[in-house]
């Protein structure tokens, strides 16, 4: 066999060689993903199951509370016109209108499972992103990993001051005004469960994922997608959108109710801006370190 030969057939084991390797490397990463996907969905399933051990108090004092006139959220807005009448009247909210129906055999069945599958996701979320957070740390350098380190902190109390702020101020003023809008004295205010879990769930994670904003922002300016210049030139744009996505969330007439939900949103924006400028400060300092060495 000639040296060419030799050479050409030396060349083809050493690359296959890399791609088995390659190829293995990638499958053992699946695995271990696997595994931290399981253990998340475990703790999923386990929270699931206290979830319906509690099932009467969940459904009765949290899903269906902002259906009920004397919901905390209701009480507060009464105590604060008797302390300024000026608000109005209307802002006292003592009756919830519309009736709650079921119309399907398996819907009630349906109800409870669905509710506790979502408590058990909202309860799990942070330890979900512990879970990721604990496949990815491996890969990132020791100064990414410090950077980073309070990701998973910092992601969880944010979700959670978003589904607390989604569930005792955005989804009551939705619920008040959805349940108590017509077009027609002829037409009544009747929602199947499905309906209504299905509002009180959207509005209430919606804000929970809205308030993860600033995260984002560090991802992306993370990799270079986005800086503090960019979101200072867009801010006049960021405050359509987030008018926009109030006014949607919030489908209520009065400006006050608007600006009560726009106002987080704005403060979210603020501190993105923030984070960015705090994340392309880091990469300049490094950047100058790397340049005098």
């Amino acid at each position: 066999m000639s040296d060419t030969k030799k050479t050409s057939l030396t060349k083809a084991i050493g690359q296959k060689s890399t791609t088995l390797e390659a190829e293995m490397s990638f499958f053992d990463h699946l695995d271990v993903l696997r595994k931290h996907l399981i253990r998340a969905v475990i703790a999923i399933a386990v929270f699931t199951g206290i979830a319906f051990y509690f099932n009467e108090f969940i459904l009765d004092k949290i899903i269906f509370g902002p259906k009920k006139p004397d919901f905390w959220t209701y009480r507060m807005m009464c105590k604060l016109v008797e302390k300024f009448p000026s608000l109005g009247a209307d802002m006292c909210i003592t009756k919830i209108n519309g009736e709650i129906i079921n119309t399907e055999m398996a819907g009630q069945f349906n109800l409870q499972l669905n509710v506790c599958v979502m408590c058990g996701i909202v309860v799990g979320f942070p330890y979900l992103l512990w879970e990721i957070w604990r496949f990815i740390k491996p890969a990132l350098h020791e100064n990414e990993r410090k950077s980073a380190s309070g990701f998973v902190f910092f992601a969880s109390v944010l979700f959670i001051i978003g589904i607390f702020f989604g569930y005792f101020v955005v989804c009551p003023l939705s619920v008040n005004f959805l349940t108590g809008y017509t077009v027609s004295a002829e037409i009544k205010n009747t929602f199947t469960v499905d309906s209504y879990l299905s509002s009180v769930a959207t509005l209430t994670l919606g804000t929970g994922i809205i308030f993860e904003l600033p995260v984002i922002i560090f991802v992306l300016s993370k990799l270079g997608l986005m800086t503090p210049k960019l979101m200072r030139s867009s801010r006049r744009y960021a405050a359509v959108i987030i008018l926009i996505i109030a006014a949607i969330v919030t489908p209520t007439p009065d400006i006050m109710t608007m600006l009560i939900v726009a106002t987080p949103l704005f403060l979210l924006y603020e501190l993105s801006i923030f984070v960015s400028a705090y994340i392309e400060k880091k990469k300049k300092k490094a950047d100058a370190a790397f340049y005098a060495n």
